[in-house]
């Protein structure tokens, strides 16, 4: 059987377990010579180790080209369109901000195409380069005519590359008179 210790405290006699006191751990520690409400806030010692450690993440710029309007999210993780969703939203939006959209990212396409045209275009020296637009302008030449890898790749790029100019160049153009025809300009 177990036996209980009994202190005596003040001529009152007390079990040990009512002496004991319960010490309640932050989880962070604490400072010698410093209350608990001195020291920093653990979530804000956090965001200062994320800061720190996601710093350089953080500063990469990103572009904002997205569309303003963003649906909700519920508590069921699911999108709420709410009044956007709506017909009188599809009246009220400009028929040609999606065209200018668009265009935007086939800029960034293009933009990549362009990239990737350079980066083959140096396996290739000038005078093959020339010649494969050459065979492309003039001769209208199909890609799978061919042989070398090289220029085929370059070919497609470069055929890539000129059909988003055109169609970003079309988009522009009637977005621009969708605006005009509106009186918007």
């Amino acid at each position: 059987m177990k036996t209980e210790e009994v202190w005596i405290e003040d001529d009152v006699v007390v079990p040990e377990s009512a002496l004991l006191r319960v010490e309640r751990n932050t989880g962070y520690g604490s400072v010698p010579g410093l209350d608990d409400e001195e020291l920093a806030d653990p979530a804000e010692l956090e965001r200062q180790v994320m800061l720190e450690e996601w710093g350089p993440v953080l500063a990469i710029p990103i572009r904002w080209d997205r569309p303003v309007i963003r649906p909700n999210i519920d508590e069921n993780n699911e999108l709420d369109w709410g009044p956007f969703a709506t017909v009188d939203f599809d009246r009220l939006r400009p028929p040609y901000a999606s065209a200018f959209r668009l265009a935007r990212e086939l800029q960034e396409e293009l933009r990549n195409a362009l990239i990737m045209l350079s980066v083959v275009g140096e396996r290739l020296t000038v005078d093959d380069r020339a010649e494969v637009l050459r065979l492309l302008q003039v001769f209208r030449m199909d890609l799978d005519d061919f042989d070398d890898f090289n220029r085929w790749a370059y070919a497609r790029w470069y055929l890539r590359a000129s059909k988003l100019r055109r169609r970003i160049r079309g988009l522009r153009r009637a977005a621009h008179r969708t605006r005009r025809d509106e009186g918007d300009v």
